[in-house]
Formats: C-alpha cells, sequence, structure tokens
C-alpha cells in the first residue's frame, strides 16, 4: 500500500504541483506499475503532464539506471519513423551512407517512451508489437533478426478505440499497449491545484528576472478556478509569464485578469470536438449529420427561391406581401431589405422592387417564361421535400438545444444560424424546450 508521504516524495522529486484526487490517483498507478514489466499507456489532453509519469515509471523501475528516451511519433515523418525507431543498414535507402542504430538498440534495457502513439503509422505499429510480444525487430534494409529487452510506456492524447473502429490503428496492438492504463486529469478538473500552478509559475518568473510576484485577489482566483485552460499547465504557465511581465500593479483583479483570458465562445473550429475522456463525445455532432445539415439547408433555399418564384408569377410582380412572406430569404443581407409598417413598398434600400400591375409587358413576360407545366413541377417538388426537410430540421434543432441544455445562443452557434432565426424555428415546429 502505497502512502501519502510516499506520493509527496514523488511529487517534490518530479516537481509535480497539486493536491487534486485525480492527480494523486494517476501518480499512485504510476509508483504502482513502475516495478514491473507492464506496458503502460498514458492518457489525458495536450498539455497535462503525461512525459512527468513516464519518467516516474523509469526512475521508480528496475531499469532506472538504463537509458531512457523519449519520442513523439507525431514528430517523426512517416518515411523515416522506420528507421529512427529500429535502425537501418548502408544503402537501404536513398541518404543512407552508413548504418545507423535505432532508439530500440541503443536503449536496451532501458525505457521508451512513444507519446503521440496513435499518430504512428500502420506498418511502424506491426513492427513495434512484434517487439513488444517476441522482443525482436529488423532493422530496414536487413533481413537479421535482433533482440531487444525495452520497456515501452506510451501516451496519447486521442481516443485510441475510435481510432481502431476507423481503421488508424491496430486493435491487437491497442490491447497489448493497455495493459496498464494511466489517466492524466485536465488542469480544470484539479480544482486548487490551478491556483498553486499559478503562485509557482509566477513565483519562478519573480526569481529568474528579480522581480516582485504577482498575486490575485479573491475574485481573480475564483475567476481563474472557472476557466477551462484548453492548454492545460501549458496554457496556465504561459498566462502567469505573461501577466507576470505586463502588468506594473502586482496585485491582480478580477477585471485585469479578465483581460488576459481569451473568450471560450470564439472558436475558428467548424464544429465541437470533446477529447478523449470529456464524457460529451455521444452527444456531439458528427461530421456526417453537419454535412446533411448543410445540405439540407441548401436544399431548402432551393425550394424557398421556387416559392418565390411562384408567387411572383401568380401576383404578376414582386410586390411588399411577397417579401413579407418570404422574409428569411433576406435576413443574410446584411439589413439591405428593411420594412416600413405604413408602407405598401419595401424601404429605398431595397435594390430592386417590381410592384404588381407596374407594367403589363412585365406580367406578359412571366406568362411566357414560365409555362403551366413548368408551374405544377414547382408545386410537385415543394410537396415532395417539404416534410423530409422540415423533419431533419426540426431533429438537428432539437438536438442542438438538448446539447447546450436548452442554451439558444449556443445552439445557434453549432447550427450555423443567427440567435433570431432559431427563435422563429422554435415557435414554428412547436420546439418544448
Amino acid at each position: 500500500m502505497i502512502t501519502d508521504s510516499e506520493v509527496l516524495a514523488v511529487k517534490q522529486r518530479f516537481g509535480i504541483i497539486g493536491n487534486s484526487p485525480l492527480l494523486n490517483h494517476a501518480i499512485r498507478v504510476a509508483m504502482q506499475a513502475a516495478p514491473t514489466e507492464m506496458t503502460v499507456l498514458i492518457t489525458g489532453e495536450s498539455g497535462s503532464g503525461k512525459e512527468s509519469f513516464s519518467k516516474i515509471i523509469h526512475s521508480l523501475s528496475t531499469r532506472k539506471h538504463g537509458k531512457f528516451i523519449a519520442i513523439n511519433c507525431g514528430a517523426i515523418p512517416e518515411g523515416t519513423i522506420d528507421s529512427e525507431l529500429f535502425g537501418h543498414e548502408k544503402g537501404s535507402f536513398t541518404g543512407a551512407h552508413e548504418a545507423r542504430k535505432g532508439y530500440f538498440e541503443v536503449t536496451d534495457n532501458g525505457s521508451i517512451f512513444l507519446d503521440e502513439i496513435g499518430e504512428m503509422p500502420l506498418g511502424t505499429q506491426a513492427r513495434l508489437l512484434r517487439v513488444l510480444e517476441n522482443g525482436e525487430f529488423i532493422k530496414v534494409g536487413s533481413s537479421k533478426v535482433l533482440k531487444t529487452d525495452v520497456r515501452v510506456i506510451t501516451a496519447t492524447n486521442i481516443n485510441l478505440l475510435n481510432a481502431v473502429e476507423k481503421g488508424k490503428f491496430r486493435e491487437d496492438l491497442y490491447y497489448r499497449l493497455n495493459t496498464v492504463p494511466i489517466f492524466v486529469p485536465p488542469l480544470r478538473e484539479r480544482g486548487e491545484d490551478i491556483i498553486l500552478l499559478f503562485r509557482k509559475f509566477t513565483s519562478d518568473f519573480s526569481e529568474k528576472y528579480n522581480v516582485k510576484p504577482i498575486t490575485l485577489d479573491n475574485e481573480a482566483k475564483n475567476l481563474l478556478l472557472k476557466f477551462s485552460f484548453r492548454g492545460n499547465i501549458r496554457q496556465l504557465k504561459n498566462l502567469a509569464e505573461q501577466i507576470s511581465l505586463l502588468e506594473e500593479n502586482r496585485e491582480v483583479d478580477a477585471i485585469t485578469l479578465a483581460k488576459y483570458l481569451p473568450s471560450e465562445e470564439s472558436s475558428s473550429l467548424p464544429a465541437p470536438y470533446k477529447p478523449q475522456g470529456s464524457g460529451e463525445g455521444s452527444r456531439d455532432f458528427s461530421e456526417r449529420e453537419i454535412l446533411y445539415k448543410v445540405l439540407f439547408d441548401m436544399k431548402k433555399d432551393m425550394t424557398d427561391l421556387k416559392k418565390l418564384v411562384l408567387d411572383t408569377y401568380q401576383s404578376g410582380g414582386l410586390s411588399q406581401n411577397i417579401i413579407k412572406k418570404h422574409h428569411s430569404l433576406f435576413e443574410d443581407m446584411d439589413s439591405s431589405v428593411s420594412f416600413d409598417e405604413d408602407s405598401s413598398k419595401p424601404s429605398s434600400s431595397m435594390p430592386i422592387v417590381l410592384e404588381s400591375g407596374s407594367s403589363s409587358s412585365n406580367s406578359n413576360q412571366a406568362s411566357e417564361d414560365y409555362d403551366d407545366e413548368g408551374i405544377e413541377d414547382i408545386i410537385h417538388e415543394e410537396d415532395d421535400n417539404s416534410l423530409s426537410i422540415e423533419k431533419k430540421e426540426k431533429e438537428l434543432i432539437i438536438k442542438a438545444l438538448r446539447k447546450h441544455n436548452n442554451k439558444r445562443k449556443y445552439a445557434a452557434q453549432d447550427l450555423g444560424i443567427s440567435e433570431r432565426t432559431l427563435y422563429r424555428k422554435i415557435k414554428q415546429y412547436d420546439i418544448n424546450e
């Protein structure tokens, strides 16, 4: 049984700050796995400190006197990763002027940490599986089987099971790596650890540059605790150093702190993405649903345009009543179309208005352009499309509202429409929030 004092000693040795129960549990699992030869898979968001746990495992293992190498699989080009890991023979490929030992040969009797294992190519995954199963590997350009005795520790910030389902990661390798899983919690789930880490980073900055350290008042601390920190510890460290550098007043309040916190509502992503362990993945829109929404929106716009053409033909012109009836078509025109309640015509900002009966030639021309068969086609297609489009649109709106706990602002952002349009759609489809 690992005691609290032993956990504290490990924290001090490896510079880990925090008292979160999730963090302490992860450290205990790492300490228990260290003396064994079992493979370990460390999961967690980018910037949460996964590499520190690989160092804990190596330093507390029987291999602590052997070599330890950390490799980012996502940073090595696909064409050279086999050579980097397993080595190559002279002349095995263009530029191979001499033989080279790979990391698995160099770290014999040591430990190798493979970060971002989910980015490893499938061919390299097969080679790695052979190393894990038999301790054997073959250099690139060679036929000779070599032996190695290496402890493999891996880490990833993606959901490997999803990668397995998509055919991007070998299922047999996943279960071979996931013998001992360790989940490193994101910063936002560590509570008061955020304040402790902020104080540590500002203290380090003050010692390095000989300035007075930054302090936070109670409101600023509460604001810091509520922030999500998608970049985790890296983002918090950057924030602490930025404030320490730029703020002349060394006691920071909530208003000052807010200026340095980016808006969490803004995002350049087309759809929200939840990392592994977030618990929200099943409620997100899939790429297919987003594509369906775009296609249905386009189809609905075409149907609305056909209605407008039909109404215009039947009435003999683009009158005020027709524009009001189809006002949804003009919502995204930056207010270039406005309506006057006391006028039978749109305001002067409307670029072109064809009034009913303004010219008999217009009516005659319309009669020539649209025959009865064309009108019947429009009406028939309108009936076919209307129900299926409206049903799918209603389903997407309901899903978005449920996802954001009936907060229309965020639901509208996910759907890619204005909040005013969402409100109108809710009333149109009689959706109970």
